[in-house]
């Protein structure tokens, strides 16, 4: 993709030194790296000696003369050079040297093989050098900037504001609110919800793994980024899950940018190393992963997500939320543009859901809570229902059916483990007395990790085996996601 797009400013350095853990790379590994990069749309260059320092600093200065094609160094090395031993082994990529050896590599390069930890003083000034000149272009760097700022006020301070983590004032007023007239698919709610706050939040910017239209998050009023049109912030990544994931972290790492990526629930399995990576650098890439479950109905086993709900709530500093409805989607996107400290996932519904009528229930505000009540008993509380997603829906209607029973039973919509767990213990107690213990959970997804919140003492409604094909009704229906269920796991409870 960055052939395609013709990134003239990115250079690779190949480091050729023919090994890897288990031996040569011959073992496994034959083809022609230039020739694949060539025909990916880079400019190759390859140098036969990686000690060549005169070579690689022309070989950098060729690449950043290069503005159209970004470009690959591929330079012969040789793996614990000056090692007389190790020298081109594979013990030497995982391994100490150990002692003797690196008496030899000392006494190979001139050092005093007594001596350790020496910085010679050619070396020293060399690099404070270096340093002085680092500072001089600093110092110029700021006295640029001064005259920008001069020359640019209003540019400038926008400029600051994005890199301080701020936003502008009133973004959030024109986020979406929803009727409850029609029903709305969470996926295309939070379509809604970028595009209405897209054009206040020039940062904001990202695009989908070939599946836009599937997944709503094409920005309607901006063009798409091409190698013509740089302005665009519009993302065509392709079929390309993980390299996806890896140019959000890029993107990511750049102060000030908020970059966003989609793609479908279970082909999130294919970024996960990029994923994991956000979250251990803490920054904070947004995800939109659709078709979040069986209730997406004819794709079938291959497309319907089971276990990756818990796979994803299992990564440290990655929040998850699944919104009930089109409203807790427009608060979730608040959400993950405020969140700092990690990469945010939104899981939405491919099927249309209600619009949850906010003046007979809890305001979706609450979802930043993480959890909270939906909707109270109006009859002394006997047991606690807790839904994410499409499932709310069905627990709300379980609470109606189990008054006629004339069981008193809390409804709690629970779209984020994570900001729930960050509450305070008041908080989290209010919402889960410690002294009721009869709990139901109910997620069309692995049930795995609910335990902890149902208790020993409660149940789950989940799955463990994989979907079918067949209406997303119809398969709901299948793996017991109905009210009649509900109301049947609620009575075997108590």
């Amino acid at each position: 993709i960055a052939g395609h797009l013709k990134l003239g400013n990115m250079i690779y350095i190949y480091d050729d030194n023919h090994i890897s853990i288990e031996g040569n790379t011959s073992i496994t590994f034959d083809e022609d790296v230039t020739k694949r990069f060539e025909a990916y749309g880079w400019h190759v260059q390859v140098l036969a000696d990686g000690n060549d320092l005169n070579a690689i600093h022309e070989a950098i200065r060729n690449a950043e003369m290069e503005t159209h094609r970004p470009s690959l160094i591929k330079i012969r090395t040789h793996i614990a050079y000056g090692s007389p031993n190790k020298v081109d082994t594979a013990s030497a990529h995982g391994s100490p040297l150990g002692e003797n050896e690196v008496r030899l590599v000392k006494q190979n390069f001139g050092f005093d093989p007594d001596q350790s930890f020496v910085i010679p003083d050619k070396v020293l000034t060399f690099y404070r050098e270096m340093g002085k000149k680092g500072l001089q272009k600093e110092k110029q760097w700021n006295e640029l900037y001064k005259k920008y700022k001069s020359d640019y006020p209003e540019l400038a301070s926008e400029y600051e504001m994005y890199c301080n983590g701020k936003l502008p004032d009133k973004w959030k007023d024109v986020l979406p609110s929803f009727g409850t007239a029609d029903k709305i698919a969470t996926r295309k709610a939070s379509g809604k919800a970028l595009n209405a706050i897209a054009p206040l939040i020039p940062v904001l910017m990202g695009g989908a793994a070939d599946l836009a239209p599937s997944t709503d998050t094409l920005l309607e009023k901006f063009s798409s980024f091409s190698s013509e049109d740089r302005a665009g912030r519009n993302f065509h990544f392709g079929i390309r899950e993980h390299a996806m994931g890896a140019i959000l972290n890029g993107m990511a790492v750049t102060k000030g940018l908020i970059p966003y990526g989609a793609t479908f629930l279970l082909f999130s399995e294919y970024m996960r190393p990029p994923i994991r990576l956000a979250a251990i650098m803490k920054i904070r890439p947004i995800y939109f992963f659709t078709h979040d479950s069986i209730g997406l109905g004819e794709d079938g086993t291959t497309h319907q997500p089971v276990e990756q709900l818990i796979s994803l709530r299992s990564i440290p500093n990655l929040t998850v939320i699944r919104p009930a409805d089109a409203n807790e989607t427009s608060q979730a996107l608040r959400i993950a543009i405020e969140h700092q400290g990690g990469p945010v996932a939104l899981v939405l519904s491919r099927q249309s859901l209600p619009v949850i009528d906010q003046e007979k229930y809890a305001s979706a505000k609450m979802l930043s809570y993480g959890a909270y009540i939906i909707s109270e008993s109006t009859l002394p509380m006997q047991v606690i229902l807790i839904a994410t997603g499409s499932e709310v829906h069905l627990i709300l209607k379980a609470q109606d059916a189990l008054r006629e029973l004339s069981i008193g039973a809390r409804a709690i919509s629970m779209p984020s483990w994570e900001l729930f767990d960050r509450q305070d213990k008041a908080y989290r107690e209010k919402i889960f007395p410690p002294d009721m213990r009869k709990r139901l959970a109910v997620e069309a997804g692995s049930p795995l990790g609910w335990q902890k919140y149902v208790t020993d003492d409660g149940a789950i409604i989940g799955i463990n085996r994989f979907g079918e094909s067949a209406p997303g009704e119809e398969v709901m229906k299948e793996f017991g996601f109905t009210v009649e269920n509900i109301v049947q796991k609620v009575k075997s409870l108590l």
